[in-house]
């Protein structure tokens, strides 16, 4: 079956009820309260997402709170500060010290999967920003199945094309962030989030310094990288305490390989202003512009045989048009005979770019209301626009002839929310309540642009609407609705229970808005799947359960259970993989499929389950976890119907269940020496089956697709007097890359090596610093991130990322 191309591209009542309960019974538990003492507290050319072929078939102990309230953390809701976080219950911790031993600029998730066990992150670019490429696995859930938050905001999934949030690398400046979290367990209940199926990621930004002065870094490296960042902090400004920092960073460097460059554009605004001891509002503005050219998208197969830098055509336009030729007319170039199929000549194309605009922007109220009672406030709003272009090869542009033409999507994603939660401490127990609700509004109109018979249309800039066609636009707005409670109780010291649950209503309501298929003939349209109409996802009561038991000053033990629910995902209409997308074909209407899915379909469930136990001391730290996930009304993309007339759809292909272990240890024999290796193992299997054309296949027992069976990672890092040496080395086991397991994607080793030496002060100038770095050490050949739909069996998709090969970077900053 050959696969249509996809260019880019989830009750509340008795939640009502228990907080009208709260609200009535909360005077006599704070009062209570005082008079009694409390206890210690995603495929392959993401220039745009269209389908690119125009066929039918579908392809288819330490707990550190920077805040002045003292507020009683949760067992799954670890705040970070700049000082050293220790790994606590089932949460992983990174810190800011362990983040200054990589490259500066390098993406926070890389760092977290570097150092973490359970965690596999792989890109095709050294810094890991490229967000197309980028590829973050928690203990089997992707970046678009994990919960996200910045500062308490809530920041959707963490892959490509986001329609309801940022990836921490479009949101934060690398240094700005002080640490962040990674829960392996179930998530956190008060984790405002809609697609968390297992685990929450949580980023903390520092807050300004006290004491007024800045700091500037000037990176460069291979292929002509070049970065900047500057900070100042205003220091404490008046009686009251005000602070604010402005920074700003500028990132660029030239792709390994091909034509073009990657440049990236960030500034961070934060504002905290003290009220009295009673709290404090934090106000924040974070913008980002990014302008890629992008790595395309590889088959296994053109990888082996073409060569890790096979890429875009351009600037070859020649041979595009040639290529584009074969594409919509069968066969391939002599030279290539018996080496590409005529699919892999049409995953070629020209040229490949995007550009976005993202601004974020919120306050945050925290405040101690009584003695034993806190509450934290955060309205926050969010746009991003952007272009999201490709050349399509299975396109003609009318007015030149030209067999390829230019599309380009223009995503539009606008935000506003709040969360309001509050803690109260009553005698042994924190309790912990909270309400978040979010608007999205999200719009993608798909425009073509011609390409002229000796150059192509510019792919970056050059948009104008009067030269353009519109070949379909779609609209969606969803409204999103969180509550939860949870009551942790202090058994005896150093042993808490956890009980709760949230309620989760989402109600999307869009699709198709304007279809001019049939209009624009003459480009060469093909069926772009159009469809509309409301999709909810809603689960009143989503139980969580935790212990926790710290014993004889250096031992823990710990167990996580929870019941997640993830809403339903949309996007425009000719990507794959979500309910609106994808479906149907040129002779069964994608609306009559998403009717007949709308009466059938139930959104992802999943019971987690952890167990574990931890061992901390001076010089040794060695921890064991063993997690099992039971995966219910998995939703996948299939082919339907019967032979001569197939459709793409998406179907509940039944139950997963994963098993898995971690395993740490780190040693520090010496000052400044620690030695760290760690052990992943995960066996997540279908238990269901997949249509493929009409025919089911059995997928029982098949290893999950994209996911390592097994995982190494090995960290040595020395600190010796001002001079620091970190070297870290990954082993990732095959990773299958169809349902049926029938490819799969090679194992590989990769490392890292860093190294820094602080001059401290000289002049007015302080902690003056040289770094060195070099990525991929060795110099692997191997594939890094993937985006898209995996295919049932054969190598059919080319949606496999090179990773980026030998590179060298070195910096210099300093503080003022």
């Amino acid at each position: 079956m050959r696969r249509q191309r996809r260019r880019l591209a989830r009750r509340p009542l008795l939640a009502g009820s228990t907080f009208v309960w709260l609200l009535s019974v909360g005077p006599a538990a704070i009062a209570a309260g005082q008079t009694s003492d409390t206890a210690a507290a995603p495929r392959a050319h993401r220039g745009s997402t269209t389908a690119t072929h125009a066929r039918t078939a579908t392809r288819a102990p330490a707990h550190h709170d920077t805040t002045p309230l003292a507020a009683s953390s949760t067992p799954e809701s670890l705040k970070v500060s700049v000082g050293r976080v220790r790994t606590h219950n089932a949460v992983q911790a990174v810190t800011r010290e362990q983040m200054d031993h990589f490259v500066e600029g390098t993406s926070p998730n890389q760092i977290l999967a570097l150092t973490t066990p359970g965690a596999n992150f792989a890109s095709d670019d050294a810094f890991g920003l490229d967000t197309v490429a980028n590829t973050l696995y928690v203990r089997g859930f992707n970046q678009s199945q994990l919960g996200a938050t910045l500062d308490g905001i809530p920041m959707g999934g963490q892959g490509f094309h986001n329609w309801n949030g940022l990836s921490v690398d479009q949101m934060e400046i690398q240094e700005n962030v002080s640490g962040m979290t990674m829960s392996q367990g179930a998530g956190a209940l008060d984790t405002p989030s809609a697609q968390t199926l297992g685990g929450a990621l949580t980023y903390t930004s520092s807050d300004p310094k006290n004491k007024a002065g800045g700091r500037i870094s000037q990176t460069f490296g291979s292929y002509n990288a070049f970065r900047t960042f500057a900070r100042v902090d205003s220091g404490v400004l008046n009686s009251t305490g005000t602070k604010f920092y402005a920074s700003f960073a500028r990132t660029a460097q030239d792709l390994w390989k091909g034509y073009g460059d990657q440049q990236e554009l960030q500034a961070n605004f934060k504002l905290v202003q003290p009220v009295g001891d009673r709290g404090k509002i934090t106000a924040i503005f974070d913008y980002s512009d990014f302008d890629q050219y992008n790595y395309m998208g590889l088959t296994k197969n053109m990888w082996q045989k073409m060569g890790r830098d096979t890429t875009y055509l351009k600037p070859n336009y020649a041979l595009a048009k040639e290529y584009a030729y074969y594409a919509q007319n069968g066969g391939v170039p002599s030279n290539l005979q018996g080496i590409l199929s005529n699919d892999e000549i049409g995953d070629y194309a020209y040229d490949s770019t995007q550009s976005q605009r993202n601004y974020l922007s919120a306050i945050t109220g925290e405040f101690e209301l009584f003695h034993n009672v806190t509450s934290k406030t955060v309205g926050y709003a969010h746009v991003s626009n952007g272009d999201y272009n490709g050349t399509n090869p299975f396109l003609v542009s009318p007015t030149s002839g030209v067999d390829m033409a230019l599309e380009s999507g223009h995503p539009d994603v606008r935000r506003i929310g709040f969360t309001q939660s509050f803690n109260i401490k009553v005698h042994d127990n924190d309790i912990q309540t909270g309400i978040w609700y979010e608007n999205d509004s999200f719009n993608y109109p798909m425009r073509m642009y011609e390409d002229g018979v000796d150059t192509a249309h510019p792919s970056l800039g050059g948009f104008k609407s009067s030269e353009a066609a519109t070949w379909y636009s779609d609209s969606f707005n969803t409204n999103t609705f969180q509550f939860y409670l949870q009551d942790t109780y202090h058994i005896i010291p150093g042993m808490t229970v956890s009980a709760g649950f949230r309620s989760l209503l989402q109600s999307t309501h869009g699709g198709t808005k304007v279809d001019n298929t049939a209009l624009y003939s003459n480009w060469n349209t093909y069926y772009s799947h159009p469809a509309s109409g409301n999709m909810t996802a809603a689960n009143a009561f989503l139980p969580h359960f935790n212990f926790d038991y710290h014993f004889r000053d250096h031992h823990e033990v710990y167990f996580d259970i929870a019941e997640n629910m993830r809403a339903y995902d949309y996007g425009q209409q000719s990507s794959s993989g979500t309910v609106w997308g994808g479906l149907g074909s040129s002779s069964m209407s994608a609306q009559s499929v998403f009717d007949a899915n709308k009466n059938s379909l139930k959104p992802e469930r999943t019971w987690n389950y952890v167990v574990g136990y931890r061992y901390n001391s001076h010089l040794f730290t060695g921890s064991v976890d063993f997690y099992h996930t039971d995966y219910y009304n998995r939703i996948a993309t299939v082919t339907e119907g019967s032979t001569g007339n197939i459709f793409g759809a998406v179907a509940n292909v039944g139950r997963e269940t994963m098993n898995g272990a971690d395993v740490m240890g780190a040693i520090r024999p010496v000052k400044g020496l620690e030695i760290s290796n760690s052990f992943s193992w995960n066996n997540a299997v279908y238990e269901g089956g997949i249509s493929n054309g009409g025919t089911n296949i059995s997928l029982k027992g098949k290893h999950q697709v994209y996911y390592p069976k097994f995982m190494y990672k090995a960290n040595l890092t020395y600190n010796w007097h001002r001079a620091m040496f970190n070297f870290n080395v990954t082993y990732t086991s095959r990773r299958a890359m169809t349902y049926t397991n029938d490819q799969y994607i090679p194992a590989y080793w990769t490392s890292n090596l860093n190294g820094s030496y602080n001059f401290g002060k000289v002049g007015f100038a302080q902690n003056i610093k040289a770094t060195f770095g070099i990525t991929n050490l060795f110099n692997k050949n191997y594939i890094g991130g993937v985006y898209g739909a995996a295919s049932v069996s054969g190598d059919d998709n080319a949606n496999l990322y090179v990773a980026a090969p030998r590179e060298f970077f070195g910096s210099v900053s300093a503080q003022f």
